[in-house]
């Protein structure tokens, strides 16, 4: 966290008395949670890019992910699947079907429904990136014990409002 360096700079007139009250806001703001989230981000991303031996973002890899182990979907399902909105799976989709790693086709049983599948490709891909995708996951998290990784993803997902992470 930052520290109380400057707490209460600017009141000067009253002798500090409501710094702490006044500054602790700024405080949190600035050290606190989100600032904790974004640069585990921040450390996630870079750890990503050193450590893939392509260019494949994250959650273009969990989009490869979720249909080499669910099978063919449709794409509200992938979204529910990869946590994704449908604007944020919908350019996801088409950047990985235009890289000719999963097509995408209207579902014979009902044509507002688009099916996403992995080709052969796209399959192969995510197998080969899998390991590298999971030492990423142990960079980041590799100074918690078990235990504290458990932990670490009990309260995230209670933070998110996720009681089913299956």
């Amino acid at each position: 966290m930052i520290g109380k360096e400057g707490a209460g700079a600017g009141d000067e007139g009253n002798g500090g008395a409501n710094a702490v009250s006044r500054d602790e806001p700024v405080v949190r703001g600035t050290s606190g949670a989100g600032n904790v989230i974004r640069r585990l981000f921040q450390q996630r991303t870079r750890l990503w890019q050193q450590t893939l031996p392509e260019d494949i973002t994250g959650p273009q890899f969990t989009v490869l992910g979720v249909l080499y182990l669910h099978g063919a979907m449709d794409q509200r399902t992938l979204g529910h699947y990869a946590s994704l909105d449908k604007s944020t799976a919908a350019p996801i989709v088409e950047r990985l079907r235009t890289r000719g790693l999963l097509t995408v086709e209207r579902d014979t049983a009902d044509a507002r429904r688009k099916v996403l599948a992995l080709t052969p490709t796209g399959r192969e891909t995510v197998v080969r990136l899998a390991p590298c995708a999971a030492q990423v996951e142990d960079l980041l998290l590799g100074d918690l014990s078990p235990a504290e990784r458990e932990q670490f993803f009990h309260l995230a997902y209670r933070i998110l409002g996720v009681h089913d992470t299956t």
